[in-house]
């Protein structure tokens, strides 16, 4: 994985597969948004170009769709020269240490579960479900946040009460159920459907409940075009799909079950990958790129 770059007056706290984070004299954070790309819990060595800025772009927009539904930790989108356009400065919360998915749609790895088990965390679902079908309800399927390199680990809503109290694991279902139907309602308006989404949420000192990182992004949600809505296939998405598809296509030459990292991605997929970033982006905001 690359380095961070070195940003004058910030110091470096922590890596992610996308994000870098810093700390500021004031005690706020820098958030920067990399060009990385990761898939089945790798970085691969191949970044999409604009990745970052569009990601950061996309956040700023939906954070300002979702206002009035909760808080987020945005500070400023004043930033150093460097990482202008790709950064945001940010409050330091202390994070729920769990990954927030909301689900209208069967698909991933909820999809798996429910072919083994008839449910998705713990979640009873009817019979005949089908890669793609919309649930009857959209649902709350939290997952355990794993290290980098780590899958997470589906779990159901009663560990997640165990591991921040049940007041605030009812908050976090309630939060997360209210940001993807109103994501949802927006992104069908735009010819797109919202299939999940995965949210991350902290708290300041005085216990508000503060949505954080990235929100309603192709890294962490499906977005799938909805005149091409087919139960039953997997369905085209303006996600990282593309990436998945071709790592797991006889092409790549990958055997995910070696532990081996995955190869570069050649051009044509780098290229596929960042248009279609891009086309959510534009769909979604109005805005052109």
């Amino acid at each position: 994985m690359p380095s961070a770059p070195e940003i004058a007056g910030a110091s470096h706290l922590h890596s992610g597969k996308v994000r870098d984070l810093y700390e500021l004299p004031d005690g706020h954070l820098l958030m920067v948004a990399s060009d990385r790309i990761s898939a089945f819990d790798y970085v691969l060595d191949t970044e999409i170009p604009d990745k970052g800025e569009i990601l950061t772009r996309m956040s700023l927009w939906w954070f300002d769709q979702l206002s009035g539904l909760v808080s987020n930790h945005i500070v400023s989108t004043e930033v150093p020269d460097l990482v202008r356009g790709r950064a945001v400065v940010c409050e330091r919360l202390e994070m729920y240490p769990v990954e927030c998915v909301a689900r209208g749609y069967l698909t991933g790895t909820g999809l798996i579960d429910y072919r083994t088990y008839g449910e998705v965390c713990g979640i009873p679902l009817p019979a005949g479900l089908q890669d793609g079908s919309r649930l009857p309800e959209p649902i709350f399927t939290p997952a355990t946040k794993a290290a980098l390199g780590e899958h997470d680990q589906n779990v159901d809503y009663e560990t997640v009460a165990e591991q921040v109290g049940d007041d605030a694991a009812a908050e976090l279902r309630m939060l997360t159920l209210a940001v993807y139907g109103k994501a949802e309602a927006i992104a069908r308006e735009r010819g797109i459907l919202l299939a999940d989404t995965k949210l991350e949420f902290g708290r300041r000192a005085d216990w508000t409940t503060v949505l954080a990182d990235e929100v309603l992004t192709p890294d962490s949600s499906r977005f799938w075009p909805a005149d091409q809505w087919q139960p039953g296939r997997s369905q085209p998405s303006y996600d990282k799909q593309i990436v998945r598809d071709w790592l797991l296509s006889p092409e790549s030459g990958w055997d995910r079950a070696s532990g081996e990292a995955p190869p570069s991605l050649p051009d044509e997929v780098v290229d596929r990958t960042r248009s279609r970033y891009i086309e959510a982006y534009e769909l979604l905001t109005g805005e052109t790129w």
